[in-house]
């Protein structure tokens, strides 16, 4: 089962490629140079924002999620090898449709997750250390069974992995209480990250609506938090290098074998993505005569991570999804091969990697006049910003011209 992510080929881009480097190259520069002569103080706060005296359901939505959960059970368990729903459920409704509903609504999955029918009655407290490195592990987990294992739709292999990760969670569960969940289930983590972009927020326990660049300021720097969103910015940029004929050629015949090359490739780009980033905020830190910028500028590469993940899976979402849907609930039905126009396919992925990288200027800019020195501050994100115009053209090579 082949799980496609793209339109195909650069002749599918509604203007030449080159255009699109262009106008991307503007937009970021623009940007810069506006923010650095206009935005002098920080301007985006997590404390505003009205609180919302509406109550979700949530105890009902988790037991329907465990119903689902035990429906894709069973399509794993019993169902037939040719046309099972359960891969589709899982890759497709589940890991990409996160996206768009935690863009919407917020951390759903903390709101959806049959874990937290669990008694919240903790043994120990959760160590602070762990932070967000159990959340980065399950992500590069689930990464790695999607995009390197032998058979990513095979019933065994995604049965393992449930096996693992419920375990996990029920563990983490038992003996930290609720507090586990927020960053040791990597779902949540990822759903609550990409909902820190969304303008529905969770303040103090309550949900409230606010500016989502306030709310993209409200992610507090946590260990582990850099690694995760790597593995969601290194992950998604092995996918486009995963098709490239080059790189399928030295899986097929590369002495390590495709796993252990796979797995190789991915670690590399995981690894280069948190090398590059660590080095501009060292040299960043230099500039502006300040340390410990890291962690305190991951913020900023979540609306980047988002435009990947939307860049290479909103093609996904809407053909497969009808799949999905269609096996899952046995439906009569054919699967509409064009349901949007393979130009508004590139449309869709040429902005959103434009707008992610852009809000991720607007945001290390505003936390860079807030840590640094006034006259250092723009200065000092040279080369955070020199970065995410690498990574810019980078990530529309990668879906264009691989």
């Amino acid at each position: 089962m082949i799980f496609a992510h793209g339109v195909g080929s650069r002749s599918d881009l509604p203007i030449p490629l080159f255009y699109a480097y262009a106008g991307a190259f503007a937009a970021l520069v623009i940007s810069f140079l506006a923010l650095g002569l206009l935005w002098a103080d920080s301007r985006f706060d997590a404390d505003r924002g009205r609180v919302l005296r509406m109550r979700p359901p949530v105890r009902p939505l988790r037991w329907l999620t465990l119903a689902a959960l035990l429906y894709t059970l069973g399509w794993l368990i019993l169902g037939p090898a040719d046309d099972n729903a359960a891969p589709y459920l899982i890759y497709v409704l589940f890991w990409v449709g996160l996206v768009p509903l935690s863009l919407l609504l917020g951390p759903v999955w903390r709101g959806l997750s049959p874990f937290r029918l669990l008694p919240d009655r903790p043994r120990a407290p959760l160590p602070a250390r762990l932070g967000y490195w159990p959340a980065a592990a399950g992500l590069l987990a689930f990464t790695w069974m999607e995009l390197v294992a032998p058979e990513p739709a095979a019933p065994g292999t995604l049965l393992a992995f449930l096996l693992l990760y419920g375990t996990a969670q029920v563990t983490g569960v038992l003996r930290y209480g609720h507090a586990w969940l927020r960053h040791g289930d990597p779902f949540e983590a990822y759903s609550t990250l990409i909902g820190h972009l969304s303008p529905v927020g969770r303040r103090d326990g309550a949900l409230v609506l606010r500016n989502p660049l306030d709310n993209l300021d409200a992610i507090t720097p946590a260990p582990g938090l850099v690694a995760t969103v790597c593995v969601l910015l290194g992950s998604t940029g092995y996918d486009g290098i995963s098709t490239a004929p080059a790189w399928v050629d030295a899986l097929q015949s590369g002495p390590l074998g495709r796993v252990g090359l796979g797995t190789a490739g991915l670690l590399a780009a995981i690894a280069l993505v948190a090398l590059l980033y660590g080095a501009c905020l060292r040299l960043a830190g230099l500039i502006g005569g300040a340390r410990g910028l890291t962690p305190r500028f991951a913020h900023s590469l979540v609306p980047i991570a988002i435009g990947y993940l939307v860049a290479h899976y909103f093609s996904l979402l809407v053909i497969e999804g009808q799949r999905a849907v269609i096996l899952a609930l046995g439906l009569d039905a054919q699967v509409n091969q064009e349901p949007v126009s393979p130009g508004v396919i590139a449309t869709v992925q040429v902005l959103s990697i434009i707008a992610g990288h852009v809000l991720g200027v607007v945001a290390a800019h505003d936390r860079s006049v807030r840590l640094l020195p006034a006259d250092r501050a723009v200065a000092g994100q040279i080369p955070l910003f020199v970065l995410m115009l690498c990574y810019t053209l980078g990530g529309l090579t990668l879906l264009f011209a691989a």
